[in-house]
C-alpha cells in the first residue's frame, strides 16, 4: 500500500512539473496523446469489472468506466474546438450577399 501511494505522489509531481513547461503551441498535440491514455484507462476499466466476482469491485469498476468515458469524450470535445481555432472563418451572413469591392470610395 505504501509503494502505490509514493508511486501516485511521484507520479502527480512529475506529471505537474512536466505539463507546466508545455508551451503553447503543442497543446493540441497533448490532448490528443491523454484522450488516447484516456482510451487505454477504459479498456482496463471493463476487464477490471469483468474479471472480478465480488459485487463491490464490479460496482468500482463500473464506475471507473463511466469517469474514464466522461474525460475520453470531454477531450476530445475539447481538442475539436481548439483545432476549429485553427481553421478558416466562415463567412458572417451580412457579407454573404454583399458586393467584392476593393476598398477603394465610388
Amino acid at each position: 500500500m505504501l509503494n502505490n501511494l509514493i508511486i501516485f505522489v511521484l507520479a502527480a509531481f512529475v506529471g505537474t512539473e512536466v505539463l507546466t513547461k508545455v508551451p503553447q503551441t503543442l497543446h493540441t498535440p497533448l490532448m490528443s496523446g491523454a484522450n488516447a491514455i484516456s482510451g487505454i484507462t477504459v479498456v482496463g476499466a471493463l476487464v477490471a469489472a469483468g474479471m472480478t466476482t465480488d459485487p463491490w469491485s464490479t460496482w468500482i469498476g463500473f464506475g471507473a468506466l463511466v469517469v474514464a468515458t466522461i474525460n475520453v469524450v470531454g477531450g476530445f470535445l475539447v481538442t475539436d474546438r481548439m483545432l476549429k481555432m485553427f481553421g478558416k472563418e466562415e463567412a458572417s451572413p451580412a457579407s454573404v450577399g454583399a458586393p467584392q469591392t476593393n476598398g477603394t470610395a465610388e
